[in-house]
């Protein structure tokens, strides 16, 4: 999650919204990483996941991610969360939930959905307290929150 905070960090450099994400390996190494890039690109799906998941596809040099870890700051979307799923990727570990637009529990379960064909383990809440922080200091800065 450290990595993923780091990443994290860089987006706000391009008016981005401070989320991160990293792919791990089997072996823990890491494969892909990426930090929201919707401003910088004017890309709707550069979202952090979408980012990280196609460097790590192309680092594997298949779109399968099997035996590979997804981490990434706060709970992913419906676009990133279907990503994360047609990834095949085994395992997702998110830290602060997104009682907004999250699809992993908080207003959608998308990734435990039992009509899928494959559906990750998921570690939620990992250093919650430190990634929902990043997100309302940005927020608090970008938006009148009265």
């Amino acid at each position: 999650m450290r990595r993923a905070l780091a990443e994290a960090r860089a987006a706000p450099g391009t008016g981005d919204i401070p989320v991160g994400c990293v792919v791990l390996g089997p072996a823990g190494e890491a494969l892909g990483s990426g930090r929201n890039q919707r401003e910088a690109l004017s890309d709707p799906t550069a979202h952090a996941e979408m980012v990280a998941i196609r460097a790590a596809a192309a680092a594997v040099g298949s779109w399968r991610l099997s035996g590979c870890t997804l981490v990434v700051t706060l709970e992913p979307c419906v676009m990133c969360a279907g990503a994360i799923v047609l990834a095949r990727l085994d395992r997702l570990v998110f830290g602060a939930w997104d009682r907004k637009a999250g699809a992993v529990g908080s207003l959608w379960d998308l990734v435990r959905d039992r009509r899928l064909n494959h559906r990750p383990e998921v570690v939620a809440g990992v250093l919650e307290g430190e990634c929902s922080s990043l997100l309302a200091g940005w927020f608090g800065q970008h938006r009148d929150l009265r």
